[in-house]
């Protein structure tokens, strides 16, 4: 058991798109399908409330156990792990939404938390932590887990994003890399990916190099959140027709 908690792992390297990554995938979105086709049982109070205590507690256990697993293997770093990557923070956020049924904290999680969760369980940076170590399905169940939050409060509450919350989020996210930036500067970190490109493969190898490519990522996050937003504006007009 030791050798799936080990830091560094002795394991086989992660393949991008193996079977083992995609099948993950699989159930993720399994599960993401089940949300909209029980959602009618799910809009009952006691059921919508199980649900989400029961993935809000599933997250914070989720995240708090990486943190001790860190400090247990004596891995934890200020540079490193903070929550201050998007796809980490949003699953702080996702707790938060969750517990509050917050409409106004949706508005910003269907996009940036979506957008980030759905990129880091496409291309992961997982290094050797392949299934089944503890790194890899605790990575998934946190990611995966946000993207269930987001799609849950679609499915059981009937939230809907704006067009006008797309924007907002959009310059939210750009303040945040700003101090981000200036963390960044003061730690030695690379949080965001700012100062450079992650070691292992990820979007970013295709978007050109420094400082080029965080243009290219910003007209990346513009396309993703509209894409997002598509399904409620056909949607919309399509009643408007109607």
């Amino acid at each position: 058991m030791q050798k799936y908690f080990q830091i560094p792992s002795k394991l086989d390297s992660f393949r991008l798109f193996s079977v083992q990554h995609l099948l993950t995938i699989g159930i993720i979105f399994v599960l993401c399908f089940l949300l909209f086709v029980m959602r009618k049982e799910l809009k009952k109070n006691r059921n919508q409330r199980i649900f989400r205590f029961s993935l809000a507690i599933l997250l914070v256990a989720s995240d708090v156990s990486y943190h001790l697993w860190l400090i247990k293997e004596h891995a934890w770093s200020i540079r490193r792990d903070l929550p201050l990557h998007l796809s980490d923070l949003v699953v702080i956020l996702a707790v938060v939404m969750l517990l509050l049924r917050s409409y106004k904290l949706f508005q910003f999680m269907y996009f940036a938390a979506l957008g980030s969760s759905i990129q880091a369980l496409l291309t992961p940076s997982l290094d050797r932590f392949s299934f089944p170590h503890f790194r890899y399905i605790e990575f998934f169940v946190s990611h995966g887990g946000v993207v269930l939050a987001c799609l849950f409060m679609v499915a059981a509450f009937h939230y809907r994003p704006t067009i006008f919350s797309l924007w907002v989020t959009i310059l939210l996210v750009n303040l945040y890399a700003i101090c981000v930036f200036v963390l960044n500067k003061l730690l030695g970190a690379n949080y965001l990916y700012i100062m450079k490109k992650p070691e292992s493969a990820s979007l970013l190898d295709y978007l050109g190099p420094w400082p080029w490519y965080l243009l290219s990522l910003e007209l990346v996050m513009i396309l993703s959140f509209n894409i997002l937003y598509s399904p409620f504006w056909i949607r919309r007009r399509y009643q408007h027709k109607s």
